[in-house]
């Protein structure tokens, strides 16, 4: 008996369903992993450096090495240098070895710290190191301004029997003995402080609040000679 037309129309259908498939196509290629950068360890200047001399260019000048170890994972850095006086900050970015140079303006304090970087969205900051860039004639150099540790700048705190402690963090590359002077206010931070906080030989102080008030304050850093006054800071309570 001879097939007929339906038959082998069938017969084809069935042979091309069991025989045939689509096409998968290439394995998809593994998506790489991109690893987070090491934590740079900064060389020079040196931490707390009295008189960083660097190289003079005018009488307001100098031009400052900056080094620091390389790190693994890392393709990039970038140099991040704080005038402490001002909180004005420079930076340089795409530093692909580990220094670079930089001209600033003498007799001033600076902090300054080193990120690394890749591909990736993740950086890594090294320690923040602070010296002082040399002036003509210093002898005596100024405190380092006043950090605030806490409350965190733009922070809301909850206060405690309607009192918050605020702590802050400075040092003097002389080595004297400083005294601190707390201004806190509603207003700028640069009110006339309150006797009681004045002359403190402490770096904490617990202050009166108000609820659901916006605070201001700084700190003035005596050695006894210079006076060193850090930017305004700010919090809120609950």
């Amino acid at each position: 008996m001879k097939p007929t037309p339906l038959l082998l129309a069938l017969f084809t259908i069935v042979f091309l369903v069991s025989c045939g498939g689509s096409d998968p196509g290439p394995a998809p290629m593994p998506v790489p992993v991109i690893k987070t950068p090491g934590k740079s360890v900064l060389i020079g200047p040196a931490n707390a450096r009295t008189c960083e001399e660097g190289t003079n260019i005018t009488a307001t000048q100098s031009t400052v090495a900056f080094s620091w170890n390389s790190t693994s994972d890392t393709e990039s850095y970038e140099l991040r240098i704080t005038n402490l006086n001002t909180s004005e900050v420079v930076t340089q970015t795409g530093i692909t070895t580990t220094s670079a140079t930089a001209t600033l303006t003498r007799g001033i304090p600076y902090s300054w710290s080193i990120t690394s970087k890749n591909k990736g969205a993740t950086t890594t900051v090294s320690d923040i190191w602070k010296f002082y860039l040399a002036g003509v004639g210093v002898t005596n150099y100024a405190p380092f301004p006043a950090a605030a540790v806490s409350p965190l700048p733009g922070t809301t705190v909850t206060p405690t029997n309607g009192k918050v402690t605020l702590t802050w963090d400075t040092s003097d590359v002389d080595g004297g003995t400083l005294t601190h002077t707390l201004y806190l206010d509603t207003v700028d931070g640069k009110q006339i402080p309150l006797a009681a906080n004045s002359n403190l030989t402490v770096k904490t102080k617990e202050v009166s609040v108000a609820a659901n008030t916006v605070y201001y304050w700084r700190v003035a850093t005596s050695d006894g000679t210079n006076t060193a006054t850090s930017i305004v800071y700010s919090f809120k309570t609950n």
